[in-house]
């Protein structure tokens, strides 16, 4: 633990560093409100410091910036995720009273909203299909002997898979099969479809079982939904190109950016900053996460990834408000 005085210096390190993208000499922590002591003193706290692995000097003469454990300390050392300006939450709050249409197209236009906030590239991972119930089923005849299976599902997300009919399938027996598939599947979910009873009638139970396996094969092939803004973003996060590449590739690669966020759940984290992370490509990003959740139950993630000279407050709050202005909204349905 880091006594008051160096606390206050480091504290005030991280914010100049943050501020101004320069390493943080004694004079302009000395300048800074809440420090109290002489340019002198600042300069061998700032020694300890570096000795101690909260700091490193770039090169001689130059002043300080924080390393991975200088960042986690001024992390750990928030009250709270901060708050979000006047003109930010307003734009928050206009966002959700007027987003609407599919759900993809929300998470996507989310992800975006929260690039805006942040300036950092946003992710939104979208709810994972085995844990949505079934709240409709609908089947509609496309042509002679083409169908439509249509699922609406808990979460928001449509399912939607075409079948083959016989040619004695009329609409009078799809609705038929329509009422019998919502008798028997709703409620249920697409990881484990429950059983669907035989009616009497041959056509319409093949048209039934041919639909479950229509939906079945789809949401054993359907991958985690993944929603990225302001990837862009990233070219001027950066000086060097090399490591620009490497992230916008990292982002590319989505089931690596989901594993990512599940990880840093897992471990009951909301910040992982550097090497914490252990993805090595994004060894000089940090990862601010949280869950959303539908009708309180986890649904699922949001997060921001920038350099780990991000602006912690704000990237807080700002993942903090759209986490749960998007559950709401998604729960409203």
């Amino acid at each position: 633990m880091l006594d008051e005085r160096r606390a206050t210096i480091l504290r005030a390190v991280v914010e100049g560093y943050i501020e101004t993208a320069q390493p943080v000499g004694s004079g302009h922590v000395a300048r800074r409100e809440g420090v109290a002591v002489s340019p002198a003193t600042i300069r061998n706290e700032m020694v300890a410091l570096e000795q101690e692995g909260y700091l490193s000097q770039p090169h001689t003469s130059a002043g300080r910036v924080p390393t991975d454990k200088g960042y986690r300390f001024f992390v750990d050392s928030l009250v709270g995720p901060g708050e979000l300006d006047a003109a930010r939450r307003q734009q928050v709050k206009s966002f959700f009273a007027s987003t609407h249409g599919a759900l993809e197209d929300m998470l996507l236009s989310t992800s975006q909203l929260l690039s805006n906030l942040t300036d950092y590239a946003a992710v939104v991972v979208g709810p994972p299909h085995e844990q949505a119930t079934i709240r409709s089923v609908q089947l509609v005849g496309l042509g002679a002997r083409t169908g439509l299976v249509v699922a609406v599902l808990s979460n928001g997300v449509v399912e939607k898979a075409t079948i083959d009919l016989a040619d004695e399938t009329g609409d009078e027996r799809l609705a038929a099969a329509t009422a019998h598939l919502s008798k028997c599947l709703v409620g249920g979910t697409l990881a484990a479809l429950p059983e669907v009873s035989a009616s009497g009638d041959v056509l319409l139970d093949d048209v039934c079982a041919t639909s479950v396996r229509a939906l079945s094969a789809g949401h054993e092939t359907e991958p985690d939904h993944v929603y990225v803004g302001g990837a862009s973003r990233m070219a001027v996060a950066f000086d060097a190109v090399e490591t620009v590449r490497r992230v916008l590739g990292t982002l590319e690669q989505q089931y690596v950016v989901v594993g990512l966020l599940r990880d840093v759940m897992d471990r009951g984290l909301s910040v992982a900053i550097g090497t914490e992370h252990g993805l090595e490509p994004l060894a000089e990003c940090s990862v601010i996460v949280a869950p959303y959740t539908i009708e309180g139950e986890p649904a699922g993630t949001i997060g921001v990834l920038g350099p780990t000279r991000m602006h912690y407050p704000q990237a807080l709050a700002a993942v903090a408000i759209v986490s749960r202005r998007l559950g709401r909204r998604l729960s409203e349905g």
